[in-house]
């Protein structure tokens, strides 16, 4: 992390927090907050804001910003599941809504949405400075999770660009 950093590279960090898979919560804890301050982009779940933080309220905005956002970092997002997503940058913050569907294996749903925000990045590296144009990423990242959770399995479901661009179609028509 410390090479892309000096890169300019842009680092996106997602914990993806799996108890089982570390020796102590302590562990887990300090393991994840050991790299948190590198990242540009944070993607969290609200069980992971209760979790970092010491399980201070994961609704409230001043836990969030006092506790998780760091000066160096450009972009934290909250994903919500099925009520999709919460924003914080330097300038704003803010929530966009998922578009609903028929969930059968959340699997990959967390790993769909962060492709979808990184892929929009990938074509726009100022996104996060115009709120209008990260809304429309989030969404777009909030329908590639929808869409995952339709299908069985983290990597069969996971949607095409087509499938996302259909979906937005037809859910802003």
């Amino acid at each position: 992390m410390d090479i892309a950093k000096r890169s300019g590279s842009i680092l996106s960090y997602d914990p993806n927090l799996r108890l089982p898979l570390w020796p102590s919560e302590d562990a887990a804890r300090s393991g994840i907050m050991s790299v948190w301050n590198l990242a540009d982009i944070i993607k969290i779940s609200e069980d992971e804001i209760s979790f970092l933080t010491g399980a201070d309220d994961p609704n409230d905005d001043e836990v969030v910003l006092k506790r998780l956002f760091h000066p160096n970092l450009k972009l934290l997002l909250v994903t919500e599941g099925s009520a999709g997503c919460r924003y914080y940058t330097k300038k704003f913050k803010g929530r966009v809504n998922s578009t609903k569907v028929k969930a059968v294996d959340t699997t990959g749903a967390g790993d769909a949405f962060t492709g979808g925000v990184l892929k929009c990045l990938a074509s726009d590296a100022s996104l996060y400075q115009d709120e209008k144009r990260l809304r429309e990423a989030i969404f777009f990242a909030n329908v590639c999770a929808a869409l995952t959770v339709t299908g069985r399995g983290g990597i069969p479901s996971l949607p095409t660009q087509d499938a996302v661009q259909r979906t937005l179609a037809e859910v802003t028509a």
